[in-house]
């Protein structure tokens, strides 16, 4: 049977809510966990990420002709610095391989039981999406009706006819 590594034991474990707190790149927080772990991984000489993109992560975004982009609200647009971004390109297309490796593993090694869990899957979600189904097509139906009944309500049964006078 394969063995599940560690790490992933880890990452699939129910974690307590953490607080929304700043920015987040890839979904997770710039200021508590990627700056602290670039820092780390400099320290120990594993990455090379500047000092001024962890010192200065977002910058104001400029048009090609050097310009500050705004928002239509007229507020600066803020971006996190190429090489953070970068990094944690690289660092989620690493643990998306590492997943797809995983995954793979487990289905050749422990076919029956994978193939067990995607049936076992597919069936738990055929009433789901059927219940969904049904609920968007009475929807739909809905407001056809009533799109239909607007537009025969904005429309006049006769055209009045003209008087000579």
């Amino acid at each position: 049977m394969y063995e599940t590594p560690t790490y992933i034991k880890s990452i699939v474990m129910p974690k307590a809510k953490q607080a929304k707190t700043s920015r987040r790149v890839w979904s997770i927080d710039l200021e508590t966990v990627w700056l602290p772990f670039f820092t780390a991984t400099n320290a120990q000489g594993d990455t090379a990420v500047p000092s001024e993109a962890i010192g200065a992560p977002l910058r104001l975004a400029t048009a090609k002709d050097g310009s500050i982009r705004f928002t239509e609200g007229g507020t600066p647009v803020i971006r996190v610095v190429k090489d953070i971004s970068d990094m944690v390109r690289s660092i989620r297309d690493e643990f998306t391989a590492g997943l797809m490796a995983f995954t793979n593993g487990v289905a050749t090694e422990n076919a029956e039981a994978f193939n067990a869990e995607a049936v076992k899957a597919v069936t738990a979600g055929k009433p789901i999406i059927a219940r969904d189904t049904a609920k968007l097509e009475n929807y739909l139906k809905l407001r056809r009706e009533a799109e239909a009944e607007r537009e025969t309500e904005a429309k006049p049964d006769k055209i009045p006819e003209l008087v000579a006078v």
